[in-house]
């Protein structure tokens, strides 16, 4: 005899326009059993009854616009259905033969964001007369496509996508454990003396002014790109831009102190001691993240600029007296995830173990780790030049199925078509101006320059799509392994110590950063072990559930310490 599965309880909750909230209990049909009218007041006790009643699932227009005022109350969600981030899934994907029909009224509403360019539109808000009407509507229709995917992973990809909702939420409320002092003394050993009122730091001075007296321009605006260019042009160095690779590759007294001025200047504006008073308070820097923020589902950041926090700040990054630091980071995932996609047994080998360039230099191709890299990354982003271009030929040899999935993907983008990640989520096709460049390319009294550009804009857009699909599922193991640390850590008991300044979490163990491959979780000193294990059990979770018992290796370099300097 076979037992049934309990049906799941599923709470649609929505805050009302007028002050309030509305729930709206759902039986498994997704229809409407029992609506509740909450006071702002009584709402988080009432949400954290439900959630000790048996953990619904809550059905959510957005984690940004109802969570961040919940955890203020301190009642935290356990799992949700985020119908904003599922829409854009829904929507594009191609992996049903009905996939959700686009909504203006369910595009998501993001700011600016710094570390990615803006993907979705910025659009009003309806309103309705039913403050949860639209909200249920657009819930059936986003369950009939999940339903209609055979296989299941859109189910899978929709839920890791609501958790990372509610972890950047929660990351956010809870903070990186920042110290204000420390950062404030390397900005002090890296810049040199903070200048009273405006002008530059010591050390970075002295750096301009070394690049003013030999390029023999006392008044020289380092930071105008034009008035540089014309005095570096004035000594012989004949650079198109002043980027640091381009002024790398040429052989002159200036580089060196200019290169380190430009170095000095990206840390004074990007994280500088303005960047520390208006994103670090109470020992806790608070970025504002945006899952699924890039169209491949990498998260991006719309303010404090998580994603590019320099190495020599991270000692910064500390512990509260009596807790630690978790750090943990997957070495080379977006290879082993294209690994396990393409089922290559010989790719897969090479990535037993903690370095997988090493394993490619074992099987001949290549003679180096440096050249195993990039053959390994110009093969992911499709090189044609350089050293990478040369060695890409050479993987064909060796991981024929490996190559030939970014191959096809790479085809199926210069035609202008979709491809999808190893869950579901779609690329978007190319723009209408690019497909009618490829159709004027195509006449037979087509101008030459417009054939060669055509050719060249669907090769980049090839290139696009090849590494879509292994960045795409990259993002995708990422999530689940964040979903499933957050579950384990859930598990934990409280601590005797709190952490004051992490909010409703000051006596819990808890995410406290996600950069694409790396997490850092701020813990009791003396759970860290166990921390330390369910990150670990989580990373082995994560690859089961995408690629079930394929042998993938997916390694990680984790430490428990202090600090979160490497």
């Amino acid at each position: 005899m076979t037992s049934r599965r309990t049906p799941e309880r599923r709470i649609a909750l929505e805050r009302e326009s007028a002050g309030g909230w509305t729930a709206v209990e759902l039986d498994d049909a997704t229809q409407e059993q029992q609506r509740h009218r909450l006071a702002e007041d009584a709402v988080a006790d009432w949400v954290m009854e439900q959630e000790r009643d048996g953990a619904p699932r809550w059905i959510i227009r957005s984690a940004r616009e109802v969570y961040p005022s919940l955890l203020a109350m301190g009642a935290r969600l356990t799992r949700t259905h985020d119908l904003l981030l599922c829409h854009a899934i829904l929507r594009d994907t191609d992996r049903v033969a009905r996939p959700l029909a686009p909504s203006p009224d369910w595009v998501r509403q993001d700011p600016v964001v710094d570390d990615a360019p803006s993907l979705f539109d910025v659009l009003e808000r309806p309103s309705t007369g039913d403050p949860v009407g639209g909200l249920l509507d657009q819930y059936r229709l986003q369950r009939r496509v999940i339903d209609s995917s055979a296989d299941g992973r859109l189910a899978l990809l929709t839920s890791a996508e609501s958790a990372g909702g509610l972890i950047a939420e929660e990351m956010r409320a809870a903070g990186l454990p920042w110290s204000e002092e420390i950062h404030h003394r390397i900005l002090v050993e890296t810049l040199g003396t903070r200048p009273i009122a405006g002008g530059q730091p010591s050390v970075m001075l002295a750096e301009a002014e070394r690049v003013r007296s030999i390029l023999g321009d006392p008044g020289l605006n380092l930071d105008s790109q034009p008035k540089l260019l014309r005095a570096l042009h004035r000594v012989g160095v004949n650079v198109e831009s002043t980027g640091r690779w381009e002024l790398a590759r040429h052989d002159h007294p200036v580089i060196g102190p200019l290169l380190a001025y430009k170095k000095l200047a990206r840390l004074l504006s990007a994280n500088g001691w303005a960047w520390l008073a208006e994103w670090v308070h109470d020992g806790r820097f608070r970025p504002v993240y945006i899952p699924g923020g890039v169209v491949t589902g990498r998260w991006a950041s719309a303010g404090g600029g998580a994603l590019q926090i320099p190495r020599n700040l991270r000692r910064a990054v500390r512990a509260d007296d009596g807790w630690r630091l978790v750090v943990a980071d997957v070495a080379q995932l977006e290879p082993r995830m294209l690994a396990a996609m393409a089922g290559d047994r010989a790719m897969a080998r090479a990535a037993q173990g903690a370095d997988l360039y090493a394993g490619v230099v074992a099987t001949g191709a290549v003679g180096t780790r440096e050249e195993a890299k990039y053959a390994v990354l110009g093969a992911m982003y499709g090189a044609t030049t350089g050293d990478s271009g040369r060695l890409v030929p050479r993987l064909r040899k060796v991981y024929p199925r490996a190559m030939a999935l970014v191959d096809e993907a790479a085809r199926v983008g210069e035609d202008g078509g979709v491809v999808s990640t190893w869950l579901g989520r779609s690329s978007p096709r190319p723009s209408t101006e690019w497909s009618r460049m490829q159709a004027r390319a195509t006449d037979a009294d087509a101008e030459p320059t417009d054939v060669s550009v055509a050719r060249r804009r669907a090769r980049d857009w090839g290139r696009f799509t090849r590494n879509f699909v292994v960045q795409g599922t990259a993002a995708e193991w990422s999530l689940i392994w964040l979903a499933e640390i957050r579950h384990r850590l859930q598990q934990f008991p409280e601590a005797e110590r709190p952490a004051p300044a992490s909010g409703v979490f000051r006596t819990r163990a808890h995410l406290a950063f996600f950069l694409h491959d790396e997490v850092i979780l701020h813990v009791p000193m003396e759970q860290a072990d166990a921390a330390a294990d369910a990150v670990r059990e989580a990373a082995a979770v994560a690859t089961r559930r995408l690629f079930g018992d394929f042998p993938i290796d997916v390694p990680l370099d984790l430490r428990i310490a202090e600090s979160a300097e490497k």
